[in-house]
């Protein structure tokens, strides 16, 4: 059984409620859909004990098999819609210089 990265306590509270929440979303609606676990654990690639702790928001599943499997039920685009391009493209702008303070000259007199 593979060793689980972190702990479910170290995550932040968000992304905890976020991942409950998903996990809550494709719960519902693989049950409206009327889909066995089996089913989907195996359009999905993923072991039926993988699927079941999404479904109750387990921080040891990867964000990709939470949004897999959201594409599968179709809900991807109302979970997790897409970021805004400017996020991630156009000028970065200038760089910040340190004063000498911030890079630390004074640490070298200290001692």
């Amino acid at each position: 059984m593979p060793r689980k990265l972190s702990n479910a306590d170290t995550w932040p509270t968000l992304v905890q409620e976020r991942l409950t929440t998903w996990g809550k979303c494709i719960n519902t609606q693989r049950l409206r859909q009327r889909i066995t676990v089996a089913d989907l654990s195996t359009r999905l690639g993923i072991s039926r004990t993988t699927l079941l702790r999404m479904e109750k928001g387990d921080t040891g599943a990867s964000a990709g098999a939470y949004l897999t499997a959201l594409l599968a039920l179709g809900m991807v685009d109302q979970a997790a819609p897409a970021l805004p391009a400017e996020l991630w493209q156009g000028d970065y702008g200038q760089r910040v210089k340190l004063s000498l303070q911030e890079k630390g000259a004074d640490d070298a007199e200290y001692f």
